[in-house]
């Protein structure tokens, strides 16, 4: 039983203690083993990691005068582990309190003295954090669902004008055949069929609330239904029918194109300061609003249709913009000479 137990403790302290840059000699392990009421000697200690050896242990020794053993090849490895710190701390979907029990978790993939290096301080311009502590439970439930081909019944909510959780509907309960789950700007989705929509929707996974996993089977995914395009229709800011359009963009504006589109986007150089690009999205006014945030730099060149459509909502929102500039000033100028905006704008 002793020699069973020892071994065990030999290798949580080669994980724990040591790595490439902190090695240990049989005499570090021996001393460790002693603070535990455990005796050892020498031969003892590498019979043990011998026989870890064996078993799969990477163990790497460091021969020389005396040796020095370390763990080699771990589940992570330190960038690797950094990167997942960086994730989890990044992520608004996961909650503070979640976050610091997950980073915990991380550590114990390291060494003692690799873990000091995982306590990093990033910093993200999205540092809002979600509340809901149960997203983990929601989303394991989802992926039940998907899996088993079951329905998922729950309440929504979101947030009047006091910020106060309202559910929607009256404390309507959804019934939701679940076809797949998406992480979109940061926030989980799940799509699937809803009964009382009578079509293909998404919920923003956060904001269910009370969810159960039924016995009910789930309406099957229609054959045609693509989730990767439903995904970029839908979760792009591009929501109603997809059209073929093509963009006019200055040359420093192909990064944005990329990030929108993706790198398979066609493109096509049009003169030493432009390019082309034909994209598929819902000519919707969002997507007419990223595209007027280029300030001019991006235009839409084909259909013409689309092109009328934008040119009429961009002078519209230059005209809303003249009125309310216009009110700005007769109320001003009505403050100083006692006359009421109405008078100033009937003159």
């Amino acid at each position: 039983m002793e020699t069973k137990s020892r071994i065990l403790y030999v290798r949580q302290y080669l994980e724990t203690q040591t790595d490439e840059q902190h090695p240990a000699y049989i005499t570090d392990i021996i001393a460790y083993l002693k603070t535990l009421g455990i005796p050892a000697g020498r031969k003892a200690v590498t019979k043990d990691i011998e026989q870890l050896i064996e078993f799969g242990v990477e163990v790497v020794c460091n021969t020389g005068k005396r040796h020095e053993y370390f763990i080699g090849d771990r589940v992570f490895e330190l960038p690797e582990l950094k990167l997942l710190v960086d994730a989890v701390q990044a992520s608004r979907f996961i909650s503070v309190k979640k976050s610091k029990q997950l980073i915990n978790k991380l550590t114990t993939f390291a060494s003692q003295h690799q873990a000091a290096e995982l306590n990093r301080t990033l910093y993200t311009d999205k540092q809002i954090k979600q509340a809901n502590e149960n997203i983990f439970i929601t989303v394991d439930m989802l992926h039940n669902a998907i899996n088993n081909g079951k329905q998922v019944h729950f309440k929504y909510y979101e947030y009047d004008q006091n910020k106060k959780k309202i559910f929607k509907h009256k404390r309507k309960v959804y019934e939701f055949s679940p076809y797949a789950l998406l992480w979109s700007g940061d926030h989980y989705y799940t799509i699937g069929y809803s009964e009382s929509h009578g079509k293909i929707i998404k919920f923003r996974v956060d904001r269910i609330a009370t969810p159960e996993l039924m016995e009910l089977d789930a309406v099957p995914i229609p054959k045609d239904f693509d989730v990767a395009f439903y995904a970029q229709k839908v979760f792009q800011m591009y929501d109603g029918d997809v059209r073929d359009i093509t963009l006019k963009c200055e040359n420093p504006l192909m990064k944005s194109v990329i990030d929108r589109f993706g790198e398979d986007v066609e493109t096509a150089v049009t003169d030493d300061n432009h390019f082309h690009a034909n994209i598929k999205v819902c000519a919707s006014p969002t997507f007419f609003g990223w595209i007027f945030g280029f300030g001019g730099k991006m235009e839409i060149a084909a259909p013409k249709d689309v092109i009328d459509e934008y040119t009429s909502l961009a002078r519209y929102a230059v005209r809303s913009a003249e009125n309310h500039a216009f009110i700005r000033r007769a109320e001003h100028y009505g403050k100083k000479s006692n006359i009421s905006p109405d008078d100033t704008a009937s003159s």
